[in-house]
């Protein structure tokens, strides 16, 4: 037997047309007719007895009877030979000039050949006649006593096993049955059904024993070989496995109805407009594949940079679909489409992105509560005015100027974004931010015995860049100016809180740093229930001799798990600092976000940190969920490293831990979170929080 190395596989580069198949064309006036009701199998070319048969019906209308006993049959089709000669040999003489017998189709497609097939009433020694078909056909049943296989010259097929599926795929036709010519026409479709043969001539002898019925056909030729044209981005060793295990046997247009549409399958999974658009069985036994794949000609892109394909690219469904996303994460756009539209050029398509823009700027007006308010919840509401423009001089780049403002609380910020810095191919981001902000000071520094309070200034501006540089990966890179300190509750600047304890590193009443920032930032699918993981370091830059010098790192990590119709999710978050820091930017423990069953920041404030939480989430109601969590937190006994041990001071006991339950609501604000804890120490608090937590 063949061996399968010896399969010689070839890839050409050129362009075939999408156009359908040629029509067929023949060099005479008449053809005989399709037959185009076989479905994944090859049309076949039927010329049937009919005219004969019906003009030998004709002559015996006057006993119909006779024609219905199966046993007169046969001697009224053998007794009409001799009346019905004149009328044949007119026939003959009439289509000798017009048949010709169909070869090989040209062209293949999904129904890939044409294969020719006739049915003849012969004498024994005469050749075959094929006979016109009538319109309407008859009904009138015609004994037959043999049913043969051979080969097209009449002989015995020399693979019994090619006679033997022939055989088999006949259905009506059996010895000793008495058959219609649609009957017969079925099972030349049959045989043609099993794939193996690209021809079948039924040829219907009248012999001395009755009506011998012989199905002529010829097998396909054996594969050899396989040249595919046109693939540019089919992988080749996808090719050769699916045509190996043919190589040597007869081809099977059902198989090879079967690797084609694995083929189109290939294009369709990996979103490319591609398919085989042409097959052709060459002498020798050489199969040739002509793959058209899309290409496009050209992109209507404008400002959109290189979003869509570039020019003579294989167009991918997928990444148009990402191109789309990305247009709508802009911000800018209502409505974005990617129309491919046929190009002049055979084979190519022309990429048009149809948008609907927003208006670009306006006001917007909102709430929240800040997380640093450790006195109750109403004393942390805070409101806030924005104006926002999506689109500063056209290219997308955005404007927002907002305050926020609190009764302890207050945020002027002004931030000017360039999403997409014009000329990088990285999609490199700039943006340039301004603030100043008065925030508490009771994270690290509440619960003074004289019910005093301190707040924190801080004035900052800054620069930073971020770009994706891996799936799901982002990086942001940037310098950053700080001038901040503290100030008691009637707006004074102070340097020490009620223990003596310094508020500024530098011991005067505001700290300056210019701080070098790293962030790089994995997220799964995006769903806060997803896996997420984010590390950040700021590195401390003493350009002047009174600036800070250090250093310090942050990291959170978290994943979720789905259990059925419940959520787990497990976060850890750590951190370290070290150098000369302003102890007002200690890592501070405890809270909403942190340790629940706490007080903002009351289990301790450190150089170091570590806090985990476990959490299950379980429907409720429609948008109702319920939760049950625990959560820890500990310094790692760093507590009293920081200028001042704020925290040993006010007795923080440095490490503790949560747990306790509560409800969530989907809400515009995002989800509305409800949630009652109690701490290691018993005491039990409610929690309220929009958003997710961080």
């Amino acid at each position: 037997m063949p061996r399968n190395e010896g399969v010689r596989f070839t890839s050409y580069s050129l362009r075939v047309p999408l156009s359908p198949p040629p029509p067929l064309t023949h060099h005479h006036r008449h053809h005989l007719p399709l037959f185009s009701n076989l479905q994944f199998t090859s049309q076949t070319l039927i010329a049937s007895t009919q005219s004969s048969i019906d003009q030998f019906l004709k002559k015996n209308q006057k006993n119909p009877r006779k024609l219905h006993k199966p046993q007169n049959i046969q001697t009224l089709i053998a007794s009409s030979l001799a009346r019905t000669q004149f009328a044949i040999d007119q026939f003959v003489k009439n289509f000798k000039k017009t048949h010709k017998r169909f070869q090989h189709s040209r062209y293949l497609s999904k129904s890939s050949l044409l294969c020719s097939a006739s049915l003849a009433l012969t004498k024994p020694d005469e050749p075959a006649v094929v006979a016109q078909p009538k319109g309407g056909g008859s009904e009138e049943r015609v004994l037959i006593s043999e049913v043969f296989v051979r080969n097209k010259d009449g002989e015995e097929l020399e693979r019994k096993d090619l006679e033997n599926e022939a055989l088999a795929a006949l259905k009506a036709c059996r010895p000793n049955s008495a058959l219609t010519v649609r009957e017969v026409q079925e099972d030349v479709h049959r045989i043609i059904s099993s794939g193996y043969f690209c021809s079948c001539m039924p040829v219907a002898v009248d012999t001395r024993d009755g009506i011998r019925l012989v199905f002529q056909v010829e097998p396909n030729q054996e594969f050899q070989g396989l040249v595919c044209e046109g693939a540019n981005v089919l992988p080749a060793k996808f090719i050769e496995d699916s045509f190996r295990d043919g190589y040597g046997k007869v081809v099977n247009i059902r198989r090879l109805d079967e690797v084609i549409d694995s083929i189109n399958g290939w294009y369709m999974e990996q979103g490319l407009f591609g398919l085989v658009s042409g097959v052709e069985i060459l002498s020798g036994g050489i199969i040739r594949l002509q793959v058209s794949e899309a290409e496009a000609r050209q992109s209507l892109k404008q400002y959109l940079g290189s979003l869509l394909p570039k020019k003579g690219q294989v167009y991918s469904m997928l990444q148009g679909k990402r191109d789309v996303d990305t247009v709508l994460t802009m911000g800018i756009m209502e409505d974005v489409s990617i129309v491919p539209q046929p190009a002049g050029d055979t084979g190519k398509v022309d990429l048009t992105m149809n948008v609907v823009e927003r208006v670009s700027g306006g006001f917007s007006a909102g709430g929240g509560i800040s997380s640093g308010i450790t006195s109750g919840p109403l004393s942390g509401l805070i409101g806030s005015f924005a104006y926002s423009h999506r689109n500063v001089f056209g290219r997308n780049q955005k404007l927002n100027v907002s305050l926020e403002r609190g009764q302890i609380d207050s945020i002027f910020r002004i931030n000017y974004t360039d999403p997409w810095i014009e000329g990088d191919d990285k999609r490199t981001s700039r943006s340039i931010m301004i603030q100043n902000s008065r925030t508490p000071g009771t994270l690290v520094h509440g619960n003074q015995p004289d019910n005093s309070s301190l707040t924190i200034g801080r004035v900052t501006a800054g620069l930073e860049f971020s770009r994706p540089f891996r799936p799901k990966w982002s990086g942001t890179a940037g310098v950053i100016f700080q001038h901040a300190g503290a100030r008691d509750d009637r707006g004074n600047p102070i340097i020490k809180d009620f223990y003596s304890s310094p508020l500024t590193a530098s011991g005067n009443t505001h700290d300056d740093t210019l701080l070098a920032k790293f962030e790089s930032v994995y997220t799964g699918s995006g769903d806060p229930g997803s896996s997420m993981f984010v590390f950040n370091m700021e590195q401390g830059l003493p350009v002047l001799p009174e600036w800070l010098f250090f250093n310090r790192v942050n990291a959170r990590a978290r994943k979720g798990l789905d259990i059925g119709p419940a959520r787990f999710l497990l976060s850890l978050s750590g951190g370290h600092v070290v150098g000369n820091f302003s102890p007002h930017e200690a890592f501070a423990i405890g809270g909403t976000n942190s340790v629940r069953g706490y007080e903002e920041g009351a289990v301790g404030a450190g150089r170091s940190y570590v806090v985990g939480s476990g959490e299950i989430a379980f429907p409720l109601s429609g948008p109702v969920e319920g939760a049950l969590f625990a959560d820890y937190g500990t310094d790692l006994g760093s507590g009293p490293t920081v200028p001042g041990d704020p925290a040993g001071a006010r007795l923080k006991p440095g490490s503790g831990y949560g747990y306790g339950f509560g409800v969530r609501v989907d809400s515009p604000l995002g989800p509305l979170r409800l949630e009652y804890a109690f701490n290691d120490k018993k005491a039990g608090r409610f929690h309220f929080g929009v958003g997710h937590r961080n």
